[in-house]
């Protein structure tokens, strides 16, 4: 049934909740209906931005794309960015709580009146042109951040890249974190294929960042870069970075560990010293030694461009990235009586992440609270989880969420047991009930998962 609200005649007297639910209902959303809501071209987007007199073109930017660690990374600089004085917009997708998360300026949400005038002004444009969701949300964000005036954005890409709704941004810098096994329904069947959808942000002379050197798809990048006269770096091959021996402080907040950060290779052109230097990063988990390279390698490049960013700033930045940028959901400690994590990792690549993450935790049994999506082939996950841990199977509140009792079934096939429960809060419910002392919950298998708990 679609949603109509009473106001739908004078869509300017719609208030907030009338706005957003209208946003939800009557255009193709990915989070509900999946790869249907997908757009194969750019066209409603260049579409709706010219109605939007194309503030696309009114701000720079930062473009970043890759499978696993866009989001962490997207933050990371953009709390950086905010700290050393410049008016930072940031724009990532899906949100956990609140629609507003998607689009940020200095870390603050935009407001409710931005999001109803937004709508209300271009009402007839979604008609005229009857775009997706996130085709209106991108406009929205690009809209404001022009408005706003906006020194630079950090833009994240949706899914892929080539054909994504951001893909009309000429940036500062492409960033491409890394490539994993994710929507295949969509990008492809094999790593060349989605690296290559990925490679699509690459444009015509503007330097592009690889996170991590990966042998099966850097020539795919590599081609790019040099088809377009593009300067390409990985990133990986210029930072090596090692945790300290200070562990994670589950008895206290905020939750920090102390990262050790080396320059490999003398060839950077900025000033980013001393050799050796020490961050205090409040993003607990494995995969950010792999995001801080690429932020540090980011920063190089726009220290180049004159862009006064202090060791200070990234010291200060990079231990308060949550407070800074209202970032959530990565490897994050809900409770400490009994140990409950979470952590949005949804691909193989994220769950091996996960469980290198839950290994270095001294804990004495596993309670794992697991959903997913029901568009993706799963198999890949169930293959890698412990068979030792006892499973909550439970279902997100999505319509895209695997029925409960469908995930048990799959599981079981993998030998992974446990229980079904009918949503998230009561398997998270039954798992803390259940864990004993010294037990570790965790939370995960879909970002939708995570926006249940935390």
């Amino acid at each position: 049934m679609v949603y109509r609200p009473s106001t739908m005649d004078h869509p300017s007297t719609m208030n907030y909740s009338e706005t957003v639910q209208y946003l939800y209902s009557q255009l193709p959303l990915f989070t509900r209906d999946g790869a249907s809501a997908y757009k194969a071209d750019l066209t409603n987007t260049i579409a709706l931005l010219n109605k939007v007199d194309n503030p696309q073109h009114k701000f720079k930017s930062i473009h970043v794309g890759g499978t696993n660690g866009k989001g962490s990374t997207s933050h990371m600089l953009a709390a950086v960015l905010q700290t050393a004085g410049y008016k930072t917009g940031l724009y990532t997708s899906p949100h956990l709580k609140d629609f507003r998360e998607r689009i940020r300026i200095n870390g603050q949400m935009i407001s409710e009146q931005q999001v109803i005038d937004f709508v209300a002004t271009h009402r007839s444009d979604f008609d005229e042109i009857q775009p997706s969701f996130f085709e209106m949300t991108v406009a929205l964000a690009f809209d404001i951040f022009a408005k706003k005036k906006v020194d630079i954005a950090i833009i994240e890409v949706g899914l892929g890249g080539r054909l994504d709704s951001t893909n009309v941004i000429t940036p500062l810098l492409s960033v491409i974190t890394n490539i994993g096994w994710d929507h295949m329904n969509i990008l492809g069947d094999t790593l060349k294929l989605i690296a290559n959808e990925k490679a699509g942000i690459i444009k015509p002379g503007i330097p592009v960042i690889i996170g991590e050197y990966q042998e099966e798809v850097a020539d795919t990048f590599i081609e790019k870069a040099n088809q377009e006269h593009s300067e390409i770096v990985f990133a990986s091959d210029i930072f090596t970075v090692s945790k300290s021996d200070v562990k994670l402080q589950i008895s206290e907040k905020p939750y920090t560990e102390l990262i050790e950060v080396e320059v490999k290779k003398n060839n950077l052109t900025s000033d980013l010293q001393p050799l050796v230097s020490y961050f205090r990063l409040d993003l607990t988990g494995t995969y950010q030694l792999k995001n801080i390279k690429t932020v540090l390698c980011v920063i190089d490049k726009l220290r180049l461009r004159r862009f006064k960013i202090t060791n200070e700033h990234l010291k200060i930045a990079l231990q308060q990235v949550k407070t800074l940028t209202g970032l959530h959901g990565r490897w994050e400690v809900l409770n400490s009586h009994p140990l409950t994590i979470c952590d949005t990792g949804h691909n193989p690549e994220g769950m091996q992440e996960v469980l290198q993450n839950i290994a270095a935790v001294a804990y004495n049994k596993l309670h794992f609270v697991l959903g997913v999506v029901n568009d993706k082939d799963i198999s890949k996950i169930l293959t890698i989880l412990p068979t030792n841990a006892l499973y909550y199977f439970c279902k997100p509140d999505i319509p895209r969420g695997l029925d409960e009792k469908s995930l048990w079934l799959k599981a079981e096939g993998f030998g992974l047991h446990g229980d079904t429960y009918p949503s998230v809060k009561s398997a998270l419910a039954a798992a803390q009930q259940s864990a004993g002392d010294g037990d570790l919950v965790f939370v995960g298998g879909s970002t939708f998962v995570v926006a249940e708990v935390v």
